[in-house]
């Protein structure tokens, strides 16, 4: 059905084999955590572009390396091609881990401000601006806290929500191949814009060069805002595209350099 080439034959064979072994606790130690926390390690920069957090995770992932990949590869070759994809992926990662950084120091100057003052209204404030989806799931406990302010059991109750918390999100580690993949999409609309993709939903044929605006615009809007309730890593989709924009360009003014 799919004529893969060798390194796409080579990435789809790793991370099917990889997700086959995954559990939570290689999740957690390989898996991109926040430069924040204590379980942030380099290599996870790298190790986590080979871990999935579900089936429908990988399959989205490995379908788009399947229908774009062979053709950037046969294009380029297997070096070029490899170098682009981990490339793209590596940016991706930084991309998303920098800003993940100073929205989540910007969540810890909020903490830092609530152990100073704890109050009720404060407490909401909180959890307002930086957890509203927990808001429901607290609605007990914040009652009991309006009624009883000065209570010191549950001013300490309180802290230990806000920390809690703030060491949650720095710990959920970021997985996936999808800032490589969309690099990969990126690569393909730019060097083969005007081939005619059909697809799925709806069933009708596209353009590359239409596609990859669209996922463009989509994930950029997205990113920017993103309800609280959703776990995509758009950033690091953006950086997968914003890399592959950048190396092509500059392989393109290089015209004379060649692998």
């Amino acid at each position: 059905m799919f004529a893969l080439t060798p390194v796409v034959r080579v990435l789809l064979i790793i991370n099917v084999l990889v997700f086959f072994v995954t559990n939570e606790s290689v999740i957690q130690q390989f898996g991109l955590h926040s430069f924040l926390s204590d379980e942030f390690n380099p290599i996870q920069l790298l190790t986590h572009m080979f871990l999935h957090g579900g089936f429908g995770h990988i399959f989205s992932n490995m379908i788009g390396l399947i229908v774009f990949g062979p053709m950037l590869e046969r294009f380029w070759g297997p070096r070029r091609f490899t170098f682009f994809y981990f490339f793209c992926g590596l940016g991706a990662a930084f991309l998303f881990s920098g800003i993940n950084y100073f929205e989540m120091s910007q969540v810890y100057e909020a903490v830092r401000d609530y152990r100073n003052d704890p109050t009720p209204e404060n407490f909401v404030g909180f959890f307002t601006q930086h957890g509203g989806s927990l808001y429901d799931q607290l609605a007990g406990f914040i009652d009991r806290f309006d009624a009883q302010p000065t209570n010191p059991q549950l001013i300490d109750g309180s802290l230990q929500i806000v920390n809690r918390y703030y060491t949650d999100q720095i710990s959920q580690p970021m997985v996936g191949a999808s800032g490589a993949i969309f690099g990969v999409i990126m690569g393909f609309g730019l060097l083969f814009p005007n081939t005619q993709l059909f697809l799925l939903f709806p069933p009708i044929p596209v353009k590359a060069k239409y596609l990859v605006i669209f996922y463009g615009a989509y994930e950029l809007y997205t990113g920017i805002y993103r309800s609280q309730t959703d776990n995509v890593a758009h950033f690091a989709h953006i950086g997968g595209m914003l890399f592959a924009f950048i190396l092509i360009k500059y392989w393109g003014s290089q015209r004379k350099t060649f692998y």
